[in-house]
């Protein structure tokens, strides 16, 4: 039996953030952390918003949102004429669903895989349309060759009018093929929106080697951005075709102005993302990514052995360089949404641990992170002290 080693610390990547020091912060792939830095920056901008307020809406913020965007494309590997900044992933969806001009028989397929909310905004824009959703089951243990073969039987050409996956999934923190599943689809004919809400800063696929249709991320997560940093990035054919969520006063400019420019929303998080570009190189990217991988894979080693998991059981996330792992709980423990929104309660509220509790396929699970903040002893302590909380319930 392989042992899972923690990897050295960064020296200084804990004093970068202003975390409170009495938490363990394990949940970084939920709202991540802004780096102190990041944070001083945008309240620059904010005070030069406030200052005057007038110039700071009319003078130029087009360009300079321009400039941001071409930034952060240049960054994910992304055609910057095709890339729009939006608030979140989240938004990105939903500006896609509301834009494909859905009809009653015409379906958006999924996975089983998928996150809550993308779930619910599906939900809505087919309510609304007449169209229907499915969502194919993978099992979390398929290889790509095997999640390829059930995408390929589950694309209904000719009705299935989007593919939704996730290039790592929220509640399984699982990585799947996306460029073949995106290739797959292609031909057949379907087209393919990948979530990438976890990929911008952790993954380091470039958006254009995916060869999707539609592809959404968050800068907000593992890139170090402000909160409210994402990006929509939309292939040439469809770029006419996408439409704001909200019409403003940039909607005769097109795509991707037309959905950048809100009116007075605050865009102080956009214009202040590339300092957290800077900081996440400044740290070493490659240096980054290889900590927070093995970080998070020493972590569900702990909690796996704590938990009494063999290691041949806790879900291997299907390739490198993943900093999100899952543990499976005790069976009847955490298995829907509400019984695991509660023990993330309790956990923080008893252990002052910050994780991600999830309901999936009926069982309930664990996710944990690893970041340049976290270290070896706080998952060893969760470790010590989840077992007798659990036995509580």
């Amino acid at each position: 039996m392989s042992v899972v080693q923690p990897p050295e610390p960064i020296p200084g990547a804990r004093l970068l953030f202003s975390l409170d020091p009495s938490v363990s912060h394990l949940n970084h792939g939920s709202f991540g952390a802004v780096p102190i830095g990041v944070q001083r920056a945008q309240q620059r901008l904010r005070d030069e918003m406030e200052a005057n307020p007038l110039r700071f809406f009319t003078a130029g913020l087009v360009d300079r949102i321009t400039h941001t965007r071409r930034h952060l494309a240049a960054f994910l590997g992304a055609d910057p004429d095709g890339t729009a900044l939006v608030p979140n992933a989240t938004t990105g969806v939903a500006v896609v669903l509301q834009s494909l001009g859905l009809k009653a028989g015409d379906e958006v397929l999924t996975t089983d895989h998928g996150y809550g909310a993308v779930g619910l905004s599906i939900g809505r824009e087919c309510r609304r349309s007449g169209a229907v959703t499915r969502a194919l089951r993978v099992p979390l243990d398929a290889t790509d060759e095997e999640i390829l073969q059930i995408v390929r039987a589950g694309l209904r050409p000719g009705r299935t009018r989007l593919l939704v996956v996730d290039q790592l999934t929220s509640p399984t923190a699982r990585l799947l093929p996306v460029a073949a599943i995106a290739g797959v689809a292609r031909e057949h004919g379907v087209p393919v929106l990948v979530d990438a809400a976890h990929a911008p800063g952790m993954l380091p696929a470039t958006v254009q080697g995916i060869g999707a249709d539609f592809w959404v991320g968050n800068l907000h997560k593992w890139a170090y951005a402000p909160r409210g940093t994402a990006v929509l990035v939309v292939a040439p054919p469809w770029r006419d075709r996408i439409e704001p969520l909200v019409v403003s006063w940039e909607q005769e400019s097109g795509f991707p102005t037309r959905v950048e420019w809100q009116a007075t929303m605050d865009y102080t998080p956009w214009l202040a993302a590339p300092v957290g570009v800077f900081t996440l190189r400044s740290l070493g990217l490659d240096r980054v990514r290889g900590h927070n991988a093995a970080l998070a894979a020493y972590g569900q080693r702990v909690l796996g052995d704590a938990l009494g998991v063999r290691p041949a059981d806790l879900p291997d996330p299907g390739g490198p360089g993943v900093a999100m792992r899952i543990v499976p709980l005790p069976p009847g423990v955490a298995t829907t949404l509400d019984a695991a929104q509660a023990l993330r309660a309790r956990i923080a509220e008893r252990l002052a641990v910050e994780v991600a509790v999830n309901a999936w396929d009926g069982r309930g699970w664990l996710r944990v992170c690893g970041q340049v903040y976290n270290s070896a002893p706080e998952y060893e302590r969760l470790a010590v002290s989840l077992p007798p909380l659990l036995a509580q319930r």
